[in-house]
């Protein structure tokens, strides 16, 4: 026996209907081309699927069967067909983001906010691309977008510039460092320095001070939350290099001193994105949210989106 979704409609408009004129004209069929339809159902099937010379016309017991199957495959058919017409539209699909830097969050959490406000219908998750090799995830689609400061130069992938930041140190207001007009690599010899469970390549600090002037700091503790990084550094248990985006939570507070780099270096954040889906509608929109959004939280949005693979390091 060979059933088909049509025939499965059929049944159930007829039995919501009542009669043949009925449900031909719900199903936009002429009513003759319906009887037909019923009569090539009913010889594959051996049985009668309706008591015709009931009126209202109604199923009989082996109709009643395949009712309770059209219930039950029709919803999920019609489910489907509807999760189809919307990623054809591009109001619905998935945006997992891998994040390459642990204080992301305090920027990324109001955009996705605001993301899932107009895209209800996205699936939106977070992974911390730190505990794995997010770019390679990004090409083989295990996640759509990376969050990171490094750009790299990647077939089929574009680095969207989202915002720029200032790394810069943070120490108790104890510190002999509080009195400092900028911090050169050698005030943190012999300071311990508190930083995100990072690789040194990955973090500021050592990119951008440390490491280029050869000088390590007296000791390094790790840690995971910025909460926690900002309460040590309050009761002066050590200092830390941090974005200025994430200290703007302490400006003003009488127990931190913040001050900046020498040379005062500057960051770009970016979001790494495969080509093919960078034009589709809710990313697109993620991506200006990505650049809008700091701007509202008083940080300086980066260079038009799209301009090159690579940016500054």
């Amino acid at each position: 026996m060979h059933i088909e979704l049509r025939h499965l409609r059929t049944v159930r408009e007829i039995h919501r209907q009542g009669g043949l004129a009925r449900a031909a004209e719900v199903l936009n069929i002429t009513q003759s081309a319906l009887s037909h339809q019923i009569k090539g159902i009913e010889d594959q099937a051996g049985v009668e699927l309706f008591v015709r010379r009931a009126k209202p016309m109604r199923l009989s017991a082996a109709g009643l069967r395949m009712l309770r199957l059209a219930e039950r495959v029709l919803p999920e058919m019609e489910a489907l067909e509807e999760e189809f017409r919307a990623l054809r539209e591009g109001k619905s699909g998935r945006l997992h983001i891998a994040i390459e830097c642990h204080a992301c969050f305090d920027w990324l959490l109001p955009t996705l906010s605001a993301f899932r406000r107009a895209w209800p219908e996205v699936d939106v998750d977070i992974r911390p691309g730190l505990a794995f090799n997010a770019l390679p995830a990004l090409a083989r689609e295990e996640v759509d977008a990376v969050i990171s400061s490094d750009p790299e130069a990647l077939a089929g992938v574009t680095f969207h510039p989202l915002f720029d930041y200032e790394p810069r140190l943070v120490v108790a207001a104890a510190n002999p460092l509080a009195q400092k007009a900028e911090i050169v690599p050698e005030d943190l010899r012999d300071q311990i320095l508190i930083t995100y469970p990072v690789d040194r390549a990955r973090l500021d600090v050592f990119t951008q001070l440390l490491a280029p002037a050869k000088v390590e700091p007296r000791g390094v503790r790790q840690v995971e939350l910025t909460a926690v990084i900002l309460m040590l550094v309050a009761s002066d248990r050590g200092v830390s290099v941090l974005p200025d985006w994430v200290l703007r939570q302490v400006e003003g507070n009488p127990d931190y001193a913040i001050l900046p780099l020498a040379g005062r270096p500057s960051r770009r954040l970016y979001a790494a994105v495969r080509d093919t889906e960078a034009g589709s509608p809710f990313m697109a929109h993620f991506l200006r949210l990505g650049r809008t959004e700091p701007v509202r939280l008083g940080l300086v949005a980066a260079a038009a989106p799209g301009t090159g693979r690579a940016g500054p390091r």
